[in-house]
C-alpha cells in the first residue's frame, strides 16, 4: 500500500459514511489543478469537477488549449461538505479547518507524488492550504507565485462563475494566459 492509499483508509475510518472523491488524472502529469472539495455530483460520480463547475473547468482548459487528459485534478478536501439545506436535501458549505488540517497531508503526498512544475489552485481554499492563511486569491490571481519545487498560478473557482457571472471575462482571460503559461513553459 502506497502513502496515498494509506492515507485514504484512515481518512475513511475518520469519516465514516462520506464518500471520499480522490484526485485523477495522469501520475506524471506536470500542471496539477487543486479546487475545494467535491459536490453532490462528483461525490456521485467519485470523480472531480464533474457538475455544474467541472463544466466551467471544461470551458475554461478549451480557451486555454488545455486537454484535460493531461492533467492531475484533485481537491484539497476529499469529501462533500454539508450542511443541511430546505427539506431532507443537503447543501454544499465551504470546508471546515479541521477538515483541511485533516486532508492537507494527503494534499501534499498527492503533489509529492505527481511532481508538477504548475499546479493551478482554484479559489481560495488550495490557495491558503499550500501558502498558508495570509494568501487571498482576490489579491494574487492570475499571477506566479512559487511554492516547493513548482509556481502555483491561482485562479477563482469555476463556481464562482455560477455566483459571480462577472467574473466570467477576468477568469476568460485567465485560462487563455493560463494556456500561454504552459506553452511557454513546455510541460504539457
Amino acid at each position: 500500500m502506497n502513502e496515498i492509499e494509506a492515507l485514504l483508509e484512515e481518512l475513511k475510518l475518520k469519516y465514516p459514511g462520506k464518500r471520499l472523491v480522490p484526485g485523477e488524472g495522469e501520475l506524471t502529469a506536470r500542471v496539477m489543478l487543486i479546487g475545494e472539495a467535491p459536490g453532490e455530483q462528483e461525490e456521485k460520480l467519485s470523480r472531480p469537477f464533474v457538475g455544474k463547475a467541472g463544466r466551467n473547468l471544461d470551458e475554461m482548459l478549451a480557451l486555454g488549449g488545455i486537454p484535460r487528459n493531461a492533467l492531475y485534478v484533485t481537491n484539497t478536501v476529499k469529501l462533500r461538505p454539508t450542511s443541511p439545506g430546505k427539506g431532507a436535501r443537503l447543501k454544499n458549505r465551504p470546508p471546515a479547518a479541521s477538515e483541511i488540517s485533516d486532508f492537507l497531508p494527503l494534499l501534499e503526498a498527492e503533489v509529492h507524488l505527481i511532481r508538477p512544475r504548475l499546479i493551478v489552485t482554484l479559489g481560495n481554499t488550495p490557495l491558503k492550504a499550500l501558502l498558508g492563511a495570509k494568501a487571498r486569491i482576490g489579491d494574487i490571481h492570475g499571477t506566479l507565485t512559487k511554492y516547493a519545487d513548482a509556481n502555483i498560478y491561482p485562479m477563482y473557482h469555476p463556481a464562482s462563475l455560477i455566483y459571480t457571472p462577472s467574473l466570467k471575462p477576468v477568469y476568460e482571460a485567465e485560462a487563455v494566459r493560463l494556456g500561454e503559461l504552459i506553452k511557454k513553459l513546455d510541460i504539457v
